[in-house]
C-alpha cells in the first residue's frame, strides 16, 4: 500500500515515533518532521523502512519550513494522504512565573504548528481524499495546577479539529486523539531512552490496569487515517485507560 504517505510532526520520539513505525508496518510511506536531528538519525537507522521513510529536520511552526516539508513529501513519494499533528511539549510552572515567551513557545508548537501543517497540506489531502489526525490531550478537559499553557494549547487543538473538519469536508476527514497518561520513556532517542518506572498505584489509576504506551495511541492514529474510518470526522478519541472516567479517592 505504498500509495499512502503520512507526514508526522514530532515524529522522531514518543507517540510520534510509534506512529511513524505503525505507518511503516502498514506498508505506507512516512515522513517524520522533528527539531531533534539526533533523534531523526536514530529513527532512520533503527526502523526497517526500505526507503519508505523521509526525515525532515525543522520546527512545525515555521511557515516556510512547513511549506517545504510538504513539498518534499509530495516530490519524494508522489503525494500526501495523511497528516498527524503530533509535535508538542509543556512548560509547567506557577502562573505568576509563566512568561509570555514560555506561553508563546508552547502555543506555537502545540497549536499554531497544527494550523500551519493543515493549511499547507490541505490541497494535497483534498486531492487524495485524505485525513488529518491532531494530538490533543485529556488536559483539554481536565487540569492540574500550573498547566495553563499546555492545557490552553490542547483545548485549542480540540477546537481546531472540528473547525478543520467543517472547512475541509467532504474531501478530508479531521479527527483528534486525546491521550491520557502515556509513558514515552522507552520511545526516546538512544541517549535518553529508558524503561519507565511505574508503581502498582500508577497502573491502578486506570480501569485498563496499566499506564498507556505510545503504540496504544499510534494504532488509533493509523486507524483514523485508514479507509476503515471513512465515516468518522470531527471526532475526539479519548485514549486513557478509563482514567478520566474513574473516580479516584485518597484514603
Amino acid at each position: 500500500m505504498t500509495d499512502r504517505t503520512v507526514l508526522v510532526t514530532g515524529g522522531a520520539q514518543g507517540i510520534g515515533r510509534a506512529t511513524v513505525a505503525a505507518c511503516l508496518d502498514k506498508g505506507w510511506n512516512a515522513v517524520a518532521m522533528d527539531v531533534d536531528a539526533e533523534a531523526l538519525n536514530a529513527l532512520d537507522q533503527e526502523l526497517d523502512h526500505h526507503g519508505r521513510l523521509l526525515c525532515i529536520e525543522g520546527p512545525n511552526h515555521d511557515e516556510p519550513g512547513v511549506r517545504d516539508a510538504v513539498t518534499r513529501s509530495v516530490e519524494t513519494f508522489g503525494g500526501l494522504t495523511g497528516l498527524v499533528n503530533n509535535a508538542g511539549f509543556s512548560r509547567n510552572m506557577p502562573l505568576e512565573e509563566l512568561s509570555l515567551e514560555d506561553w508563546s513557545a508552547v502555543i506555537a508548537t502545540n497549536l499554531t504548528g497544527g494550523f500551519l501543517c493543515a493549511k499547507h497540506a490541505a490541497p494535497h489531502l483534498r486531492k487524495a481524499k485524505g485525513a488529518i489526525v491532531n494530538l490533543a490531550s485529556t488536559r483539554a478537559f481536565m487540569s492540574e495546577a500550573d498547566t495553563e499553557a499546555y492545557s490552553a494549547s490542547k483545548g485549542g487543538v480540540f477546537g481546531l479539529t472540528h473547525a478543520l473538519a467543517a472547512s475541509l469536508a467532504p474531501d478530508v476527514r479531521v479527527n483528534a486523539i486525546s491521550p491520557g497518561w502515556i509513558a514515552t520513556q522507552a520511545w526516546q532517542k538512544p541517549a535518553t531512552r529508558q524503561e519507565p518506572e511505574l508503581s502498582p498505584e500508577d497502573h491502578g489509576q486506570h480501569w485498563s490496569g496499566r499506564v498507556g504506551a505510545p503504540p496504544d495511541v499510534a494504532s488509533m492514529a493509523v486507524y483514523l487515517l485508514s479507509d476503515e474510518a471513512g465515516f468518522i470526522t470531527g471526532a475526539n478519541m479519548v485514549i486513557d485507560g478509563g482514567m478520566t472516567r474513574k473516580m479516584i479517592y485518597t484514603h
